[in-house]
């Protein structure tokens, strides 16, 4: 029986990681949507638990924009990598640490969706990662902005996808018990 191949942009858990950027207390409430993105990225948090799959998270100037907001820290293990560039590519060595763990493709959240995560898709595409952003688990405080930024970092290289469609490709099977943990979550 023949082998046929799999796309190469569909997600495997494997050689994956979440990054969420800068979800901070004292910025989030001015964001778009600000309810549904927390509750999004939940969503991300807790099915990247039930896959074993790493999560790096991101804070912009703590001092200045508070830490990570509380239903999102207390789902996360670790603590923040603390930056003062926009780009993530500027905090603490991230980059090289997802190099270092073979770490291809990397799934992006956060705010503000046309200053640190499009910074930092940039970045993660020029260093060749395939990035696939959760357009609902990124926002800005304007809609222009949000508009902008996810069709740039799209026609730059970004897959643009969705938080059910990121989990559901990396569980790649139902019928598991990872399956009934996801799928517990989309309901």
């Amino acid at each position: 029986m023949e082998k046929f191949l799999r796309h190469p942009k569909i997600l495997n858990r494997h050689k994956s990681a979440l990054l969420i950027i800068d979800i901070q207390e004292r910025i989030i409430n001015v964001m778009q949507n600000h309810t549904q993105l927390v509750e999004n990225i939940i969503k991300l948090i807790k099915g990247f638990k039930i896959l074993n799959i790493p999560i790096f998270y991101t804070e912009q100037y703590p001092k200045g924009l508070g830490p990570t907001v509380k239903q999102i820290k207390n789902e996360l293990n670790g603590d923040a990598v603390k930056k003062l560039t926009f780009s993530c590519s500027g905090a603490d060595n991230l980059f090289e640490r997802l190099k270092n763990n073979n770490i291809e493709q990397i799934i992006v959240c956060g705010v503000e969706s046309h200053v640190c995560v499009q910074q930092t898709v940039f970045d993660l595409l020029i260093n060749n990662f395939q990035v696939n952003l959760a357009v609902n688990a990124v926002s800005s405080r304007f809609k222009v902005d949000y508009e902008t930024a996810i069709k740039r970092m799209e026609k730059h290289g970004a897959e643009i996808t969705t938080v059910e469609s990121i989990l559901f490709e990396l569980l790649e099977v139902c019928g598991t018990p990872e399956f009934k943990g996801v799928s517990s979550l989309i309901k």
